[in-house]
């Protein structure tokens, strides 16, 4: 094919697209026309635009509960490292791993052997100081001796006593008991290790209550009070379970801007472990007559939010403000009075002031949770 039969081809198929291109704008003008007409026809016929069929409900006081939802942790109520006070062979380990332990209970024995062995030196030393000291007393009281000389003597004693009482008070800490009834965990030590205060033995922990301790933003920190009570969850269990707050801190965290609570929970089945991730549950109010709307039925605009309002057969925009949200619905704080029927499905087609049909919502609705 020649360059001049390809030209005429061109210009063939480009004529027939100009063609078909006016052909359908020719067609949707007289679709808009004929549409338009109808519309004016049954405006004519009605006696006016025309009425929507949307749906609604009646406005009615609910219980809400504004709870927040937070991270937190398990913390033991009470845990210490046990450590001993003291240098020396361990002598005997009375405690199993991972066993139930009672308060004042022997966990272990440090070799006090050279511990004995001074005090047996010093108690002596302090039987001749007391003796000395006595005598000392009977010379002074005959003015055979200088009151100097007896204070020497008399601060002797003194000074061996206190020597006995060091060393009987090192002697008691080479015993080493449990301070608090808990389970002892795993041991890092065996008979015959040498210890000092820096070896780590074993880790006490209490287990029959435990802490949870949380941060909440600044903004809900008065309402933040002790005794109020919350629930948890946590990773891979199903119950949820109940604490109750028991201090909350006295001062902003400035780096997170939150504050820090702690509250206690239960834990006789000893089910839960400190470290835990813990999902809280934080009720901050409970109304008892909240006004609560499906969120479908909000229009946002520039400045807030309307919601249309059924008033004499015609949908009424009224500006509304809100609060709290749960997963469906949102609670309307001023705007709206109970009893009034709300517009809640075709509403972004409405337009204010327009007449509707309202096929009412049977909703059997029950205590609102966020």
């Amino acid at each position: 094919m020649n360059n001049e039969n390809k030209k005429s081809l061109y210009m063939k198929t480009k004529h027939i697209v100009y063609i078909l291109l006016i052909i359908g704008i020719i067609a949707l003008i007289g679709y808009r026309i004929m549409d338009n007409r109808e519309i004016a026809n049954s405006s004519k016929n009605t006696g006016g635009p025309s009425i929507k069929t949307v749906t609604g409900l009646v406005v009615k006081p609910e219980k809400f509960t504004d709870n927040l939802s937070l991270s937190g942790t398990l913390e033991a109520n009470e845990q210490v490292d046990i450590r001993s006070e003291i240098t020396g062979v361990v002598e005997a380990i009375n405690f199993e791993e991972g066993t139930r332990v009672s308060r004042g209970q022997v966990l272990l024995r440090v070799n006090d052997s050279e511990l004995r062995a001074q005090l047996s030196r010093v108690t002596t030393a302090q039987q001749l100081a007391s003796e000395n000291e006595r005598r000392a007393k009977l010379l002074l009281e005959k003015q055979a001796i200088s009151q100097e000389e007896y204070d020497i003597a008399s601060a002797d004693f003194k000074s061996s006593k206190a020597q006995s009482q060091l060393i009987s008070a090192q002697l008691k800490k080479a015993t080493i008991r449990a301070p608090f009834s808990g389970t002892i965990g795993l041991r890092n030590i065996s008979e015959g290790t040498y210890v000092t205060p820096a070896t780590p033995i074993a880790t006490l922990v209490n287990l029959d209550k435990l802490k949870i301790t949380f941060s909440i933003p600044e903004k809900y920190a008065n309402r933040m009070k002790v005794n109020n009570e919350l629930s948890f969850t946590v990773s891979g269990g199903k119950d949820t379970l109940s604490a109750k707050i028991y201090a909350v801190e006295p001062m902003i965290d400035l780096s997170t801007r939150t504050l820090k609570v702690r509250a206690i929970a239960d834990n006789p089945e000893r089910t839960l472990y400190p470290g835990m991730f813990a999902n809280v549950n934080l009720p901050l109010e409970t109304v008892a007559d909240a006004i609560m709307v499906p969120t479908e039925a909000l229009i946002p605009i520039q400045n807030g939010k309307v919601i249309f309002v059924l008033k004499d057969g015609k949908a009424v925009q009224v500006e509304v403000e809100t609060g709290a949200r749960t997963d469906k619905d949102a609670r309307v704080l001023s705007g709206l009075k109970v009893g009034d029927t709300i517009l809640t499905t075709g509403v972004m087609a409405l337009k204010d002031g327009s007449p509707v049909n309202v096929k009412l919502e049977n909703l059997d609705k029950t205590t609102r949770t966020k």
